[in-house]
């Protein structure tokens, strides 16, 4: 198979993908999913399986498995019933949906709203990780990298410090801060500050910040909320789209390709990122994040 026959081929399974993340909550039958990849029914469960190592019902029902877990610990709107979760998911009752859950994730609905264990959580997101990092792999280009000048921007932060497969931990509680102070996403910018690189930092060591802009001050509060500001100046910025599992390509990109190649010094201070768009509020594929790389 050709290079380019072997891209075409990944590229209609990637229409799969995008497409199982767009409408979770309708009939994902196999002769649907099979007819936007246009194959043959009676081979695409083969194709799909052999191609990313899960069977095709197992994905989508992890893909909604992990969107339900996001909107039960991780939304930034007013938290949802159980049973729409549940029949967003596609289960027929709220019993269905906390038995598949708990198999899942190691706890039922209730008990992830109230107190998620992040590590049964990771574990299986990993195995989406794997199936996902081949065919959603973008490619990227020096045009598509622009110079800006930054404003300075005051944000609140939780300073996170420690394992980053614990992030999400703090990631709920800015979510719990912006709630009780108003400030959802649509009226504050999102950021996030990466410190350190978690694929050469040990995880007791890594630290990153979680942040919400903001234009008054941070009162003492129970959720360890402080105020930073990102520093104004110029930077190199390079728009992401999709998923989290991918966002390390584009940041390896900018510092392994673009930058040796710019001529630019770097800045001290360290790469962030904002997210313009994201999962759950869009699907993930459609989840958007700019990546700034502060220059001098």
């Amino acid at each position: 198979m050709t290079e380019a026959a072997a891209n075409a081929y990944i590229a209609r399974f990637r229409r799969v993908l995008e497409h199982i993340d767009a409408h979770l909550e309708e009939d994902l039958t196999l002769e649907r999913l099979s007819g936007v990849a246009a194959f043959s029914k009676y081979h695409f469960q083969r194709q799909f399986s052999e191609l990313f190592g899960i069977g095709v019902h197992e994905y989508v029902k992890l893909v909604r498995l992990r969107r339900a877990s996001y909107r039960l610990a991780l939304s930034e709107r007013e938290q949802a019933r159980i049973i729409d979760i549940a029949m967003a998911s596609g289960y027929e009752s709220p019993e269905a949906f906390s038995r598949a859950f708990k198999k899942a994730f190691g706890q039922t609905p209730s008990e992830f709203r109230e107190q998620p264990r992040w590590d049964p959580w990771h574990a299986t997101h990993e195995r989406l990780r794997e199936t996902r990092t081949l065919p959603l792999q973008a490619i990227h280009r020096a045009e598509d990298v622009k110079i800006v000048e930054f404003e300075a921007t005051r944000v609140a932060a939780v300073e996170h410090r420690g394992d980053p497969k614990r992030i999400l931990e703090s990631v709920r509680r800015l979510i719990v801060w912006r709630k009780e102070n108003r400030l959802p996403p649509r009226v504050s910018a999102t950021f996030n500050i990466l410190h350190d690189n978690p694929a050469e930092t040990p995880p007791e060591a890594y630290r990153a910040d979680i942040c919400a802009g903001i234009d008054r001050p941070v009162s003492e509060n129970p959720f360890g909320v402080v105020e930073k500001t990102i520093p104004g100046g110029r930077c190199a910025v390079l728009r992401h789209t999709g998923c989290d599992d991918t966002l390390y390509d584009a940041v390896k990109y900018l510092y392994a390709t673009w930058l040796p190649a710019s001529g630019e010094d770097l800045r001290d201070f360290p790469l962030f990122l904002q997210r313009v768009r994201f999962f759950p509020e869009v699907p993930d594929h459609e989840a958007v994040t700019d990546i700034f790389l502060p220059l001098q």
